[in-house]
């Protein structure tokens, strides 16, 4: 794994190594916002319409970061208005790659590049930092728009809206504020949460992680087993920002980032929400288990050095879920 320093690709460490073990997510450097008019949106610049054709995003199905955009992407019927480019699984030293010897990776449709690094480039011949998914890249502009997978949600859920007349509203506005503290919990303890334990280099830090994990996972149960959705009947993006590490959770996270008090499955609520989520029209399509499976237990060879790929269980998705 590497990263850009002044431009340069440079090999480094995947994980950040601290005295206390504590891996540390870096943050995204990019972060405009489309607005339905170019104004500018909460952060950076102006000038980014929302139109038809202009925009691309750049993503791997391994990344749950990348996944949530590709939900909004679908939930929002905006397939056909914003085109997509999908790396490679594998994530080596040169970081992520546009090779096509893998089913589903398309390769940079765009440009033709031969890594991802090289789209950051483009945008900012002397840039400095990790080359991370997704990008949301500006056809007109040649730059980057934003590469923050949170924010990026919120202008698909309502930037595009007079374009394409989708008014399904994920970030309703009198349900914001209850929403927050939510997202707060689950990105720190669940989807970063996993993370926080499979690279964990002291026992502290990991033990730190993986409970408050499944604290919040049993905080999750319970809450389900009153509410179909996290905020009540309403589905909005605190479903959709979970989503992605639950159902990466008992193919990849449960063994290889050593989750493993208990698996989805073994929760009847939050595995019933999990099937139901997966079966919403066009969320299904977003999800590859081979892209998934193998970009972890490939590409993190500090936790796996000898790159074998497990079997996995077969879980059915597709299972009747009894919610309604």
């Amino acid at each position: 794994m590497g990263q850009l320093v002044d431009g340069t690709w440079q090999t480094a460490q995947l994980i950040a190594e601290a005295k206390d073990g504590v891996f540390r997510r870096t943050t995204a450097g990019f972060r405009n916002w489309i607005t339905p008019d170019g104004a500018p949106g909460p952060s950076g610049a102006g000038g980014f319409a929302a139109e038809s054709g202009r925009y691309h995003l750049y993503v791997s199905y391994a990344c749950p970061w990348a996944h949530r955009t590709l939900i909004f992407r679908a939930l929002k019927g905006l397939t056909d208005h914003i085109s997509a480019s999908v790396v490679h699984p594998d994530m080596l030293d040169d970081g992520w790659s546009f090779e096509t010897d893998f089913d589903g990776a398309t390769g940079d449709t765009l440009y033709g590049l031969p890594f991802l690094r090289d789209i950051y480039l483009k945008a900012d011949p002397g840039v400095s930092g990790r080359v991370t998914v997704p990008i949301l890249w500006d056809k007109a502009r040649e730059t980057i728009a934003s590469n923050e997978s949170s924010e990026i949600i919120r202008m698909l859920n309502s930037a595009f809206d007079g374009l394409t007349g989708n008014d399904l509203d994920f970030w309703p506005e009198g349900l914001r504020a209850a929403i927050e503290p939510v997202n707060a919990r689950i990105y720190d303890t669940v989807n970063n949460g996993v993370y926080k334990s499979g690279f964990a280099t002291t026992q502290a830090a990991y033990d730190s992680a993986v409970r408050a994990l499944f604290d919040t996972l049993d905080w999750l149960e319970a809450r389900l087993s009153g509410n179909r959705y996290l905020m009540g009947d309403r589905i909005t993006e605190a479903d959709w920002r979970l989503f992605p590490t639950l159902i990466r959770f008992d193919s990849v996270y449960h063994l290889h980032f050593k989750c493993n008090r208990r698996r989805i499955v073994d929760y009847p609520n939050l595995w019933a929400y999990t099937r139901e989520l997966y079966q919403w029209p066009g969320v299904a399509e977003t999800v590859d288990l081979d892209h998934i499976v193998r970009h972890y237990h490939y590409s993190h060879e500090s936790i796996n050095p000898h790159r074998i790929v497990p079997i996995n269980p077969v879980i059915d998705y597709r299972e009747p879920h009894g919610r309604g």
